[in-house]
């Protein structure tokens, strides 16, 4: 990040109004992404396992050690709003990020974590998938359960992180509004679409 950037996306709360989805949509403006989340920052490349929750990153500078996220208070995007939207192209799934005090790396992080890790893919869901995608699914829930250690008395479906096979740590958010509005039917400033990388 550019040293006049450091200033601009500080931690705290003296940024001026958090936008709620009424305000974003009156004043009809486009959200600029924390340069960390949309991995455009020179100083750190977050790390971010959706599996695990774990988190940390690297620079240029230290490659050969795991930096920890200190940036994860600050705001996620400018102007901070209330509410974001997250979906990506390998899944059907739509997580909404909340905090009406303004949305933080670390909500972004918590709340991606929490619908992969902690929901299961519904039967119908899985039967939607051709059978031989099923069985990747199924392959991955049962290596990933076998990784953490879960107990046995688990559901035998698997957890929405398993759909998402290996491509499990976070390459960023983007405004894509074509791809929103072919998705969702409607494209909206807060709307994001994660990529994930094995």
């Amino acid at each position: 990040m550019a040293t006049d950037n450091i200033g601009k996306w500080a931690a705290g709360v003296s940024y001026g109004p958090v936008l709620s989805q009424t305000d974003l949509y009156l004043l009809n403006t486009e959200l600029e992404v924390n340069p960390i989340l949309d991995n455009k920052d020179e100083n750190f490349h977050l790390i971010f396992n959706i599996s695990t929750g774990q988190t940390g990153g690297f620079n240029e500078n230290s490659r050969d050690r795991l930096l920890e996220f200190t940036g994860k208070d600050q705001p996620a995007t400018l102007p901070r709003v209330q509410q974001l939207v997250i979906i990506t192209d390998i899944s059907p799934w739509c997580t909404i990020v909340q905090n009406q005090h303004g949305i933080t790396m670390k909500d972004v992080c918590t709340a991606m974590w929490k619908e992969y890790a902690e929901n299961l893919v519904t039967h119908a869901e899985l039967d939607a998938l051709a059978p031989w995608l099923q069985e990747r699914v199924k392959r991955a829930a049962s290596r990933n359960l076998r990784r953490v250690h879960f107990d046995d008395t688990r559901s035998s479906l698997p957890r929405r992180v398993d759909w998402l096979m290996d491509r499990i740590f976070f390459d960023g958010l983007r405004n894509d509004k074509d791809y929103a509005l072919a998705r969702l039917g409607f494209t909206a400033p807060n709307v994001f679409v994660m990529h994930l990388v094995p």
